[in-house]
């Protein structure tokens, strides 16, 4: 009988613990659970401020160099950035007020493009026809004469007739070919088109000189007469106005840029 009893009180107090348990946990739990959810909430708030975010940015444009016959123009020199600024804006419409450069290009360039790739000139060059002669025509105060300029005896030299009844150097065609091969005599003696251009302003011999004198065969570096020194930049600032024209102020037209594309 005693048995009995000690067994219901063992039962009954078991129960009664388990109970306790159960009732202890609960609220527990719900702590647990309102405490790991406020430490998600914090962390994930610190995260968002600690965290930069980062937003895609589109890959920048390559601006397009200015080169002549592929030679880049050094603009990290701010020297060199400064005179070219200032060439291009001696070519631009608002100085001009013409359109009569693109109008030669569109003349000239069918003829000479297809004469300076055939003796493996830079197509580049043709714009030194209009440098040389664009603007003024005529025989200079020295004696050079025709689309490229040529002195009497240069122009010989290369089969150009020049007497009293017939001046090839005003023939564009034979002009230009007799151009092609003093360029390319002048490339077998200075390997780069940029002194080339320099050299076929001041002349070779004079260049020569120059790159001994000051030991530098840099055009951009070289400390040459004002209009050697500028004659690149004049290349490179007609080349941008004709192949961008609306950039400098010309008004675009089928018939005044058909030949602007390289």
């Amino acid at each position: 009988m005693i048995r009995k009893h000690i067994i219901t009180c063992t039962v009954i107090i078991t129960l009664l613990v388990m109970a306790k348990v159960l009732v202890l946990k609960l609220p527990q739990t719900k702590k647990t659970s309102a405490e790991e959810a406020q430490t998600v909430a914090k962390n994930t708030v610190v995260a968002s401020v600690v965290t930069p975010v980062f937003k895609e940015e589109k890959p920048l444009k390559p601006k397009a160099k200015l080169n002549f016959a592929k030679e880049t123009l050094p603009v990290a020199d701010a020297r060199v950035k400064q005179k070219m600024k200032r060439y291009l804006a001696s070519y631009s419409y608002g100085k001009t007020q013409t359109n009569r450069l693109h109008r030669k290009a569109a003349e000239w360039f069918p003829v000479i493009e297809p004469i300076l790739k055939a003796h493996g000139i830079p197509n580049d060059f043709k714009y030194m026809p209009l440098v040389e002669s664009g603007f003024r025509g005529g025989t200079s105060p020295k004696g050079a004469s025709g689309f490229w300029q040529f002195m009497p005896g240069t122009a010989r030299s290369y089969g150009l007739k020049v007497n009293g009844r017939v001046d090839e150097r005003k023939n564009l065609r034979k002009s230009t070919i007799a151009a092609c091969k003093y360029l390319n005599d002048l490339y077998d003696v200075f390997g780069s088109w940029t002194l080339v251009a320099a050299a076929y302003n001041v002349g070779d011999n004079h260049m020569k000189k120059q790159i001994n004198r000051q030991k530098q065969a840099n055009y951009y570096k070289m400390k040459l007469n004002r209009e050697t020194g500028s004659y690149v930049y004049k290349l490179i600032s007609m080349k941008e106005i004709v192949k961008n024209p609306s950039k400098h102020g010309y008004k675009e037209s089928k018939t005044l840029l058909a030949y602007h594309a390289d």
